[in-house]
Parts: C-alpha cells; sequence; structure tokens
C-alpha cells in the first residue's frame, strides 16, 4: 500500500485567520477621528485616497503637519485634522495624470483589524466614496476582497449612492 496516498495534506501555519472583505465596507480612521467611513477597496489603485478640503500645511516643532477638512460622515460637519506629513510625492489620478498629493500616516481599522497605512490627501468631491483603500493598504494583512460582494464585516446603515458634492449640499 502506498503510504503517501493515506498521509493528511500537511496545513500552513498562520498568524491570522483570512478575512473576507467586499469591494465597498465600512472603514474608520480612529487617529482623525472618522468613524464608520464608506469606502471603495480598489485592487486596482495603488494607493488610499482621503477626500480633504483646505488642505495647508505648517510647521510645528521643527516638522512639516498638514491641515485639512476631511469628508462629512452622515450630518455631523467634521471639524480640521492635523497631522504630520509622512510624504509628498506625484500620483496618477483616475485619468492617468500624476498630480503632487501630501501623504499622512494613519491608523486603519477594517474587519476587526487595524494597522498604519500611508493615505494621500485629494480632492474626492466628484467621487461617490469619500475615501478609496488601495492595494498597498491592505497588502500583506491576510484580506480576500470579493468584488462581487459589498459590506461584509458590517452591514451599513445607508450605502453611499450619491457624490460627496451632493451630500454636502444637505
Amino acid at each position: 500500500m502506498d503510504k503517501s496516498a493515506t498521509k493528511a495534506p500537511r496545513k500552513r501555519k498562520t498568524r491570522a485567520e483570512l478575512a473576507v472583505i467586499g469591494w465597498r465596507e465600512t472603514v474608520t480612521l480612529p487617529d482623525l477621528g472618522l468613524i464608520e467611513i464608506h469606502a471603495k477597496i480598489d485592487t486596482g489603485a495603488l494607493t488610499t485616497a482621503l477626500h480633504a478640503s483646505h488642505v495647508k500645511t505648517y510647521e510645528k516643532d521643527g516638522a512639516l503637519w498638514v491641515q485639512f477638512r476631511p469628508p462629512r460622515i452622515g450630518r455631523k460637519k467634521p471639524g480640521l485634522c492635523h497631522a504630520p506629513v509622512h510624504d509628498q510625492r506625484e500620483v496618477r489620478n483616475t485619468s492617468g495624470v500624476p498630480v503632487p498629493r501630501i501623504f499622512i500616516r494613519t491608523t486603519l481599522q477594517i474587519a476587526g483589524r487595524s494597522w498604519l497605512i500611508d493615505v494621500s490627501l485629494a480632492d474626492r468631491t466628484q467621487m461617490t466614496f469619500p475615501i478609496i483603500i488601495g492595494r498597498s493598504a491592505i497588502r500583506r494583512h491576510r484580506l480576500l476582497v470579493d468584488c462581487g460582494r459589498s459590506y461584509l464585516t458590517r452591514h451599513p446603515d445607508e450605502p453611499p449612492t450619491e457624490t460627496l458634492r451632493e451630500r454636502n449640499r444637505s
């Protein structure tokens, strides 16, 4: 009898179980006070971009900082956010044109997990989602994106169906 045919396959040891998320999810950026933001998970995008308006840089204790107004979440008008500038570089926008962006580093919470990510600040007024999570933010965090499903980590009260501009008019 062939002993190899009766052996069970070896299971690989993993640090964390694989979590399945949808192409739309609710995320939190606790360092910025942004709770339960409707996000698009886009594995075709390299970087993460957060809607920010009134972006201004300033110096604090010899380091470059940025002040900005984050997206409105629900009916609550957000206050100003402040964060150290992590990087400044060009990013290709949705049209493929390189544009200069400011990057901050902040904590992302999704699927019951949290870690630091780099986030570019961008004008996403015309976009449906105030934040897009790119593949560099979720790489190596044991997440699988099911592109046919949405809100697998938490069921939203009301998924976004309007642009930020329409939402900010109300």
